[in-house]
């Protein structure tokens, strides 16, 4: 945590303690945007996440500065930063380019894929059928998440992983995701294992489509959300 003075513990240790100090807050604040902690286009406050971080304000300034160029955040002069938010026209754009990418990641994956690969990509989906409960959304997202990451890794293509994490999607779900609906598409997770079955077969070709139906599907759903009129105004409000 940092000191009364701002400045942070063990800096005799010199650049290098502080260029690990720092990316380690990088790493911590980047995982708390993508996780969902702060709501879209919430005020972040550098007295809070001097405190959460554990870091001097510079060196907050410079994460901030970081996360801003990345797209995290935003930010302007003499003024304090805020998460990223979306028009729909955006968030749709970035599913449509997540598609592409990531079948491409599929067939990448479905060339090289490991059995130790199919293995923890089997387990999550089992994981994930396993929180086809009530409660267990939140957890169903994270294995989502974790299933697609998986994919990612087991396809060994450092170039399409960057143009991947460069799209922020995960913060575009959180925006539009239906906070009120108990389970995902019922469909999502037979989706996620006809993508495992292409990729365990070696079948990039069919990894391909199987990847490109699945995020395809999801963005319907996200558009068939959007596009539901609102409902009757509460006679408080007639």
């Amino acid at each position: 945590m940092a000191s009364a003075t701002g400045t942070e513990p063990g800096t005799e240790g010199g650049a290098d303690a502080s260029a690990n100090r720092t990316v380690q807050a990088y790493n911590d604040l980047r995982a708390l945007l993508l996780s969902g902690h702060y709501a879209p286009d919430a005020r972040l406050t550098e007295s809070e996440l001097t405190t959460r971080l554990g870091v001097s304000r510079g060196t907050l300034r410079s994460v901030l500065a970081r996360l801003a160029q990345e797209g995290y955040v935003t930010a302007e002069a003499h003024r304090s930063a805020r998460t990223r938010s979306f028009s729909v026209s955006e968030a749709l754009e970035i599913l449509e380019t997540r598609e592409v990418l990531e079948s491409a990641l599929a067939a990448s994956a479905a060339s090289r894929a490991t059995a130790a690969d199919i293995a923890a990509m089997t387990e999550t989906c089992e994981r994930m059928w396993a929180c086809q409960v009530p409660g267990g959304r939140d957890e169903y997202w994270r294995l989502n998440r974790r299933f697609h990451e998986q994919i990612r890794e087991t396809a060994r293509h450092a170039t399409l992983a960057r143009f991947v994490d460069s799209l922020l999607y995960p913060l575009v779900m959180q925006q539009y995701r239906d906070a009120d609906r108990a389970h995902p598409r019922t469909d999502s997770v037979r989706e996620h294992e006809a993508i495992l079955a292409t990729i365990a077969t070696g079948n990039a070709e069919a990894a391909a489509a199987a990847m490109r139906h699945h995020l395809s599907a999801a963005r319907r759903a996200l558009q068939l959300q959007l596009a539901e009129p609102a409902g009757p105004p509460s006679p408080a409000s007639r």
